[in-house]
């Protein structure tokens, strides 16, 4: 749910004459904070399996291992549920340049929290801040960079993509520089190195974040004075009921998923609801809201196997994978590079297909089957796998190859194409849904990682990649009646 600034002030004076590869100054700063934000996240979170389910004579907290996975998915769908409230803390509250500097500050605590407090307190306070301070990153971040450019410029779209690349650039080193500290000093380490990259990127933003035009600082929608109390009140009493909670043993580590896939599922109905039945909303935009429940549930049926890189993979590439290279075994979190190294390499081709296709490119239904197919493929090809006793390292990375083909086929498009759909009176509410259908996925990606069982696979793989086959050419086959719903979308 990132604020889209449609009039963002020009870049300030402070900036004219100087430039990063020719935009304006500043967007190195954001680039580097994203980079560094991204370093630390998936740095983290390339280890945060390993370190709920190893014993503890390992380094590990010693979780059942289905917990544990399930813990992973329920925290990174939490980072996308914390997106949509950080989004509008910004919108409403504190304005966007303020909103990423406190979720940065909270970022850096909560890696600081998991290098240096032990057992389950450092996990609880550790997940919670990255959690919540991610996701407001995640909401601000992409909002500042629309700051630095009017909407005529022609270098904005440049500068989202080489802002954009500081996502992909973290996600490669940070899993890299975490697994090595993991693998052969320690857990606490890893996490450690998180922080540290997130104290750089707050460095280096700070220094510059005055250098932000007067809308980056600007509330675009502000609370009214006599609505804050009572919003405040609500939100104290929202963290003393979930407290209650889980001080009574109604909400467990064991069906935390659970109850946040439930959560997620009931905000996206009611927000359907409200869109469908909304006096503000006129026959064609309603008729592109039903096109959108389609893509709505093929957003999630994606990500509940494209975030299995954090939890069935992360297993896998631990427990069957080959990793010996010229006799040096490679930590098993250097798996979670490979995707990023492999969006670094294509995104560019995807998008110069797209270019060079124009009109012709395939439907927005249809590049969403496309990736339920692909997806549903690679998960088919672990079945021949099974019989081998060690997976080898190519065979993996050929499967995650497609993982991101997969990716580039619905992932850069999503907020796209709910932003085209959206009813006028509702933008900020289609974008909301749109991270409701990742937040669910990445939940699910947790639950479902908890039926894997080394050497019982077949039927996981069966499951699972069958059902995102079928899935992707039923969307495919309803491809041009969704179009025709979409009202002139493609």
């Amino acid at each position: 749910m990132t604020t889209i600034h449609q009039n963002p002030s020009p870049v300030p004076a402070a900036d004219e004459g100087k430039s990063f590869f020719g935009h304006p100054r500043m967007l190195f700063n954001l680039f580097s904070v994203e980079l560094w934000e991204r370093f630390s996240f998936y740095g983290m979170q390339g280890i945060l399996a390993y370190y709920m389910y190893f014993s503890v004579a390992d380094g590990g907290l010693g979780i059942d291992q289905g917990l544990a996975l399930s813990l992973v998915g329920a925290y990174g769908g939490s980072v996308y549920l914390s997106t949509i409230l950080t989004a509008w803390i910004a919108d409403r509250l504190i304005g966007a340049e303020r909103t990423l500097f406190h979720s940065a500050v909270l970022v850096m605590i909560g890696h600081i929290a998991l290098a240096v407090l032990p057992g389950a307190a450092g996990l609880a306070v550790g997940l919670v801040c990255v959690a919540v301070g991610s996701g407001g990153v995640k909401a601000a971040a992409g909002s500042l960079v629309g700051t630095l450019y009017t909407r005529e410029d022609p270098r904005r779209d440049a500068g989202f993509s080489i802002f954009y690349m500081g996502v992909n650039i973290g996600g490669l080193i940070g899993p890299l520089l975490s697994g090595l500290l993991q693998d052969r000093i320690g857990f606490h380490w890893g996490f450690g190195a998180a922080a540290v990259g997130m104290v750089i990127g707050l460095v280096v933003y700070t220094r510059g974040r005055r250098r932000l035009p007067d809308s980056a600082h600007a509330v675009v929608n502000p609370l009214p004075a006599a609505l804050r109390r009572r919003y405040g009140f609500g939100a104290l009493a929202a963290v003393v009921l979930i407290s209650g909670l889980f001080a009574t043993g109604v909400l467990t580590a064991a069906n935390l998923a659970t109850v946040i896939a439930g959560v997620v599922i009931v905000a996206a109905v009611v927000y359907f609801v409200v869109l469908l039945t909304s006096p503000k909303v006129d026959r064609d935009e309603r008729s592109r809201v039903v096109a959108f429940i389609p893509l709505f549930i093929a957003s999630t049926a994606f990500f509940a196997l494209f975030q299995q890189q954090f939890t069935f993979i992360a297993v896998y590439s631990e427990q069957r994978l080959d990793r010996s290279i010229f006799g040096w075994e490679m930590p098993a979190s250097w798996v979670q590079s490979i995707n990023p190294l492999f969006i670094i390499l294509f995104a560019a081709v995807f998008a110069a297909l797209w270019t060079t296709m124009g009109d012709r490119q395939p439907s927005t239904p249809l590049k969403f089957g496309g990736a339920l197919v692909v997806i549903g493929i690679a998960y088919l090809l672990f079945i021949p796998l099974e019989s081998l006793e060690r997976t080898p390292l190519l065979a993996l990375g050929g499967i995650l190859l497609l993982v991101t083909w997969a990716e580039l086929l619905i992932s850069p498009i999503g907020l796209s194409v709910a932003t085209k759909l959206a009813p006028v009176a509702f933008t900020t509410q289609m974008l909301a849904l749109f991270y409701l259908s990742i937040a669910l996925g990445t939940t699910l990606a947790g639950i479902l990682a908890g039926f894997y069982t080394a050497g019982q696979e077949v039927a996981y793989f069966i499951t699972l990649g069958g059902v995102c086959v079928v899935l992707g050419v039923a969307l495919a086959v309803a491809s041009p009646k969704l179009v025709k719903l979409m009202r002139g979308v493609r």
